[in-house]
């Protein structure tokens, strides 16, 4: 791999990943923390391409019919990334004292996220090269941002409501799986092109929407100057 073709692979995730520390407006978080998970989320790109390197053996990546494409979609890559950058999450930030504020859900699961998608990405590039690497800076890494703050918004829920903690972090959890589910189905299905770029449109429409669940929880920050 070229030393240029690195370079796009790793950009936008550490873009977005510094978009999101300026988000933190009134309380940002250390930056060794920040880089724990990041780093966190590189390890649990290794045990999803192991996955989806069985997967490949087995022949079911890339199975014919549309409801078997929906159930891969849905089991083999939507729920097994979502439930680990949720363990993660859970695991390590949400649990300790520096998570004290609702966007710090928001922050840390996107730095899981895009730890995940920047490793998954170098991957990919050195496989299929600049036009796979171009395509999915535009695709496939904002999609794991937009699935990172829907978890991180509903971790920041769970620790402004600890009352409802279980039920609101499932739900995050829930949504962002089917998210994912849908996206990649769209985008896995070879029959109808349309749908593809419907993925896209919804995707990037859907980013605006995580936008305005990033200014709810700047809103409710106990930090926030009266």
């Amino acid at each position: 791999m070229t030393p240029l073709l690195l370079l796009l692979a790793i950009l936008p995730g550490l873009l977005i990943s510094w978009y999101i520390y300026r988000m933190d407006r009134h309380e940002r978080e250390h930056r060794v923390h920040l880089i724990a998970c990041f780093g966190l989320g590189m390890l649990l790109t290794i045990p999803a391409t192991r996955l989806e390197s069985w997967s490949n053996l087995l022949g079911i990546t890339y199975p014919s019919s549309l409801e078997l494409r929906l159930i891969v979609s849905i089991l083999v890559v939507a729920v097994w990334e979502e439930a680990g950058k949720f363990l993660v999450l859970i695991a390590y930030p949400f649990s300790r004292p520096f998570f004290n504020e609702p966007i710090d859900g928001i922050v840390y699961a996107v730095m899981i996220g895009m730890g995940f998608a920047t490793l998954e990405n170098i991957f990919y590039a050195s496989q299929f090269g600049l036009g796979t690497t171009i395509i999915r800076a535009f695709t496939a890494v904002p999609a794991h941002a937009l699935f990172s703050v829907i978890i991180g918004y509903f971790a920041g829920l769970a620790w402004l409501h600890p009352e409802r903690k279980a039920r609101l972090l499932l739900q995050g959890l829930g949504i962002a799986v089917a998210f994912h589910a849908v996206y990649d189905f769209l985008v896995l299905q070879r029959y109808y092109d349309w749908l593809m770029i419907l993925a896209v449109s919804g995707l990037w429409i859907s980013i605006f929407f995580a936008q305005d669940l990033i200014r709810r929880h700047q809103d409710n920050s106990p930090f926030k100057p009266e």
